[in-house]
């Protein structure tokens, strides 16, 4: 199976731009640029193995931050990408459904642990297979399903032997759709990435909601020490700061605002969330090599060249950076109509 594109990259980006001279800015993911300012830290979490009780009590503070009824219900996990890969460990091989286009390691995933996996691009072709993967938000146009419908998808998979896979990654963003306090719900399995809203990819943390048969047995699947100390420590104050998360999702929501406004003479926004945003434009191959020859980093997508994804700008030296490369695009294709 080939490799699958990602976001970031940058030995990508400097292949195919080698000529690049200026600093690389990197819009190709959509991880906060502001990050979580980084607490300090034990000198144990470094030299000591981290003990179930601390991973326990890392558990309690995600359970009471996402809204999830029982501590039984949540098992952390060294990112979320480690937790797509043993998912399908967990169910013996059968039909599996993604919602796509969306974040192509769930298919990947699947297949690779034997299922046999449709890239379903309507809701109505979920209902034949036993497990169901939806993204929600989406990556990458941010679209989104309604609790009831989902809920309904979870009692039918269940009823298979199967179950509905809900991807929140980037739920943080728009916590008023996340299932999270249906957790322990037969047949709903839902993921949660730390990395992402608060900024901090780096240290690979995540967390699986599921009834306590599921996170039992991922648990013992994954084996002793699964999450760092490191990470259980940073966790634990950041996932407790519903201060800093709230005025995070007010300063996010506002610079997506204003990455809507310049990307607006480039194409479509298409959508997304307050962390990334989809555009679509025809002259998108042209405007990812100015971009690129700009030491500007974004992300396209083979299946969909019509299709760019932007991050948010870090910074106002970032922004104007992205506008004057924006501008410039904007003026040729004008003198070339």
């Amino acid at each position: 199976m080939s490799a699958v594109e990602h976001g970031g990259n940058l030995g990508e980006a400097r292949r195919l731009f080698p000529q690049t001279t200026q600093p690389w800015l990197d819009l190709s993911t959509g991880i906060n640029p502001w990050p979580y300012p980084i607490p300090p830290i034990p000198a144990e979490a470094w030299t000591a193995l981290p003990s179930p009780d601390d991973t326990r009590e890392l558990e309690a503070v995600a359970a009471q931050c996402y809204g999830v009824p029982f501590d039984a219900c949540i098992v952390a996990t060294p990112g979320t990408q480690a937790a797509i890969q043993w998912l399908p460990r967990l169910f013996p091989a059968g039909s599996v459904a993604v919602l796509s286009p969306t974040y192509t390691e769930h298919a990947r995933a699947w297949a690779l642990a034997g299922h046999h996996v449709l890239e379903a691009r309507r809701w109505e072709e979920l209902e034949s297979a036993t497990i169901a993967v939806i993204v929600n938000p989406n990556n990458p146009d941010g679209g989104y399903f309604g609790r009831e419908e989902l809920l309904a998808l979870a009692a039918e998979k269940q009823a298979k032997g199967g179950a509905l896979i809900l991807d929140e990654a980037f739920a943080d963003v728009v916590p008023q759709i996340s299932l999270a306090s249906m957790a322990g719900t037969p047949g709903l399995i839902m993921l949660r990435s730390f990395g992402k809203f608060f900024g901090l990819a780096g240290i690979r943390l995540g967390f699986v909601l599921a009834e306590p048969s599921i996170t039992g047995r991922l648990r013992q699947a994954m084996g002793a020490w699964a999450v760092s100390g490191e990470s259980i420590a940073i966790g634990r104050v950041a996932l407790a700061d519903i201060l800093w998360q709230n005025g995070t999702r007010a300063s996010l929501r506002t610079a997506r605002q204003e990455l809507d406004a310049d990307l607006t003479g480039a194409g479509t926004v298409l959508g997304g969330t307050d962390l990334y945003r989809l555009l679509q434009t025809p002259h998108a191959p042209a405007l990812f090599r100015q971009l690129g020859q700009a030491g500007i980093w974004v992300r396209r997508f083979a299946d969909h060249p019509r299709w760019l994804r932007f991050g948010l700008p870090g910074n106002a030296e970032a922004a104007e950076r992205l506008r004057a490369v924006l501008a410039r695009h904007h003026s040729r294709e004008t003198h070339a109509m």
